[in-house]
C-alpha cells in the first residue's frame, strides 16, 4: 500500500496538470444541444483511450514522435470548427428566410434517430478526435512515465479512467449549474465552433517548426 499510493498520486497529478483544459472543451460540448451528454462522454473516454493505447505503444516500442508532427492533428478540431460555422451560418440563413420552423421539425426528428444511427457515431468520434488533437502534451507526459515503470502503467491507465469520468461529470455540473449553466448553454452551440477553430489554429502552431525544417 505505500508504494501503490505514491504512484497513484502520481497519476492524479499527470492527468490533471496535462487535462486540465479539457474541461472547457467538455463544458462547451455538453452545452451545445446538438451533443447528448452520453456522446460526449464516450467520445472523450474513447479519445483518453487512444492517447493511453498510443502512448504505451511508443514506450514499450521506444519510438519518439518527431518535433512538429503532433501539431498536424489540430488539423482535426479546425475542421470540426469550420464544420459547425458553416451550419451556424446556414442556420441563419434559413431563419432570415423564413423556414426556420420547418428546419426546426426536421431537425427534432433527426435528433430522435441520432442516437441509433450514423450521425451519432460521428459525433462521438468528433469529441473524440478532438482530445486525440488536444492530447499533445498527454503524449509528451505519458509516454516518458509508461518508459519510466512498465509494470505500473495498468495503475496509471485506471486512474485516468477514473479521472476521465470525473472531468466529465465536473464538465456536465458546470453546464447544469444554475447561475453559470444558463449562460453557459445560452451560448454553447454558437461558441463551440470559435473555441474549436482556436484550439485547433493554436495546435498547428506547433507544426511550424516542419515548415522551417524544410
Amino acid at each position: 500500500m505505500e508504494q501503490i499510493l505514491p504512484i497513484l498520486g502520481v497519476s492524479v497529478v499527470v492527468f490533471v496538470s496535462t487535462n486540465i483544459d479539457d474541461l472547457l472543451l467538455l463544458s462547451a460540448f455538453f452545452a451545445d444541444p446538438g451533443f447528448t451528454p452520453a456522446q460526449v462522454v464516450a467520445g472523450q473516454f474513447l479519445g483518453m483511450a487512444a492517447l493511453v493505447i498510443a502512448s504505451v505503444a511508443c514506450a514499450l516500442l521506444a519510438v519518439r514522435v518527431p518535433d512538429g508532427w503532433i501539431g498536424l492533428l489540430g488539423l482535426a478540431p479546425l475542421a470540426l470548427g469550420l464544420r459547425g460555422l458553416w451550419a451556424l451560418w446556414r442556420g441563419s440563413r434559413a431563419r432570415e428566410a423564413g423556414v426556420a420552423s420547418g428546419a426546426d421539425e426536421a431537425g427534432a426528428a433527426e435528433s430522435a434517430r441520432e442516437p441509433h444511427g450514423s450521425a451519432s457515431r460521428f459525433k462521438v468520434i468528433a469529441v473524440a478526435s478532438v482530445t486525440v488533437a488536444n492530447g499533445g502534451d498527454n503524449l509528451g507526459v505519458y509516454i516518458p512515465l509508461f518508459s519510466s515503470s512498465p509494470a505500473h502503467i495498468p495503475l496509471h491507465a485506471a486512474v485516468f479512467a477514473v479521472m476521465t469520468g470525473a472531468f466529465c461529470a465536473l464538465g456536465h455540473r458546470v453546464v447544469n449549474h444554475p447561475v453559470l449553466g444558463t449562460r453557459i448553454r445560452r451560448f454553447g452551440r454558437a461558441a463551440l465552433p470559435f473555441v474549436l477553430i482556436g484550439l485547433g489554429l493554436w495546435i498547428l502552431s506547433d507544426s511550424l517548426v516542419l515548415v522551417r525544417a524544410g
